[in-house]
């Protein structure tokens, strides 16, 4: 029975999946720097804290090209970075304690992988992966035809690879 299960949602999820060979595309990586604060009544304990962001900073970078307004990069992942936004101060940090505990302020770091490519008379823009994007990047610069895996109900890019490989 569980064999049956396990190759019927194997069924469903190729059944939802596409390919596409395209030679016009665009892979874009928003990089993002974000100050956060984590508020609580107990920090150590409490399941549900609560979230606070403070200020963020973003770049868009394209096909692996260092976008202006880069400060650092690029990354061991190829990625350039905007400068980082101002730390929250003390007295902002306090202002949305709302009787709760305050974490020190932390930055995270983010990345959305998007790819825009175009068949026929269709454009489109899908979320994509690191993987999708590296390979856009290698290839961009000889426009080399891609073939693109889409993901279920084709709302994703799950991969990209040179076409006829």
């Amino acid at each position: 029975m569980q064999k049956l299960l396990f190759s019927l949602l194997f069924l469903t999820a190729i059944a939802g999946c596409s390919t596409l060979t395209t030679n016009e595309y665009e892979a874009t990586a928003l990089t993002s720097y974000t100050w956060q604060v984590k508020y609580a009544d107990d920090l150590t304990s409490q399941p549900s804290p609560r979230f606070e962001t403070f200020a963020t900073t973003s770049l868009l970078n394209r096909n692996g090209l260092k976008p202006n307004g880069a400060v650092t990069g690029p990354d061991d992942r190829g990625l350039w970075w905007a400068a980082l936004p101002p730390r929250p101060t003390v007295d902002d940090v306090e202002r949305r304690k709302e009787g709760k505990q305050a974490s020190q302020p932390e930055l995270l770091k983010s990345v959305k992988y998007e790819l825009t490519y175009q068949v026929g008379s269709e454009q489109r823009t899908l979320p994509a992966n690191y993987e999708v994007y590296r390979q856009v990047v290698k290839a961009y610069p000889s426009r080399t035809p891609l073939e693109l895996t889409l993901g279920v109900q084709d709302n994703s890019v799950e991969k990209a690879e040179p076409a006829g490989n």
